[in-house]
């Protein structure tokens, strides 16, 4: 037998496979962390990108830090301290370095949400703030960018001397990449900018991998440019969480310098689509509820051929994400009815995940091996399975003799190059 360790929530869940059937991995080769860690995020501070310096900002009595919820897994334990270190050398007292967690559309995070997430020594000393999109008193507005979005943002988090993001470089199901300024161009934005951005999901160069001719991300640099952000710290992670590579500097120049880092540790060529594609989202916290796991499925489903099947692997122990998505879902009697129910004119976040999952479920069938209600995964058009023999048999079912089959054990973070045969 063989068999296949997947990431599931916090543990594992095995897929195992008669010697015979013929089982081909895809994933990147693996990328080492940096040997000292700490000591790669203090040469990112101490040579920055765009040629600015520390010294600069010499002036600013306060500073803001956008860092990500507790959906995405950056290691803010390693990146923190020592930014945090160097504004206080500046002369910025701690009451005036101010954490804000950007959230996006996502419900906004309690205190001890916030405070779990951020190291102990931080946590007690510094204010931390979580961002509500739809606080619309706490939003200013800084014009409109070149796509004709309303850009409104955090007034709180714009009104400190110096502003910073914090986040991880890597793939993007419709961003092409995370990173740069877009921890606060969506993270710290309200709900009708964020609609406006997301529209842009629909063009056909707003895919991962994608920079330079996604108009998506583009606007989301532009909302950098037009909120003056000053610095971003990001990291490449490899599969394990180490960091690979730190980037200090302005956020476009952060992430142009990060991507090729990102593709050397997310990119592998894949020859041909499969009958059979079995996608981990990533474990904690990519698979914290079905919203997010969806991204995986946008990854796998790249590599199943029409009338395949994907079989999905996250716990999703919160659920579905988002009570928009869910409504779209269980209201239409099919997928097809779905893309037809979906407003494209007056797009909405939320609902905007019913339109991807629906667009891969008039094509193939799609599987879900997680924590969610059996009726509710069937009501969302998914196949449900508790376990991996369960899913595998569902799966086999509905497929001809002899499969070709892929795993994918980290559909999120692997940018698919598919070469024809």
């Amino acid at each position: 037998m063989q068999s296949f360790s997947l990431a599931y929530g916090k543990g594992w869940l095995d897929f195992s496979f008669p010697d015979s059937i013929h089982v081909q991995q895809i994933a990147p080769g693996f990328v080492p962390g940096a040997v000292d860690p700490a000591a790669e995020v203090e040469r990112a501070l101490d040579h920055p990108l765009g040629g600015i310096n520390l010294d600069q900002f010499h002036n600013a009595k306060s500073a803001a830090i956008a860092v990500n919820d507790k959906t995405r897994p950056v290691p803010l334990h390693q990146l923190l301290p020592p930014l945090v270190a160097r504004l206080e050398r500046m002369g910025i007292s701690s009451e005036n370095i101010r954490f804000y967690f950007a959230t996006g559309t996502h419900t906004p995070m309690t205190p001890s949400e916030m405070r779990s997430l951020l190291p102990p020594a931080l946590a007690e000393r510094y204010p931390v703030y979580s961002h509500d999109c739809d606080d619309v008193a706490g939003l200013v507005d800084l014009g409109r960018t070149s796509f004709g979005t309303s850009v409104l943002c955090s007034g709180h988090f714009l009104q400190n001397d110096l502003k910073i993001v914090t986040g991880n470089i890597e793939p993007h199901h419709f961003a092409g990449f995370s990173g740069g300024a877009k921890t606060f161009s969506i993270g710290l934005a309200g709900r009708e900018t964020i609609n406006r951005n997301h529209s842009l999901l629909l063009d056909s160069c707003s895919h991962t991998g994608e920079f330079d001719h996604n108009p998506l991300r583009q606007e989301i640099e532009e909302i950098g440019r037009l909120a003056k952000i000053d610095l971003a710290l990001n990291a490449v992670l490899n599969e394990k969480k180490e960091i690979v590579k730190a980037f200090f500097g302005p956020p476009f120049d952060v992430i142009r310098a990060g991507i090729p880092i990102a593709r050397q540790v997310c990119q592998t060529p894949v020859r041909g689509r499969y009958d059979l594609v079995i996608a981990s989202v990533g474990g904690h916290p990519k698979d914290i509820n079905l919203y997010q796991a969806q991204k995986a499925l946008t990854h796998a489903s790249m590599l199943t051929r029409d009338g395949g099947v994907v079989i999905l692997v996250g716990a999703c122990p919160e659920g579905s994400g988002s009570q928009g998505f869910e409504e779209l879902m269980t209201s239409a009697a099919s997928p097809a009815v779905v893309l037809k129910k979906f407003d494209r004119v007056n797009f909405r976040v939320g609902p905007h995940k019913a339109f991807q999952f629906a667009r891969e479920l008039v094509r193939i069938r799609v599987i879900l091996v997680s924590e969610l209600p059996a009726e509710l995964v069937r009501r969302l058009f998914l196949i449900p399975a508790g376990t991996p023999v369960q899913a595998l048999d569902a799966a086999f079912e509905l497929l001809p003799a002899n499969p070709t089959i892929a795993i994918l054990p980290r559909a999120i973070n692997t940018i698919p190059l598919i070469e024809s045969v």
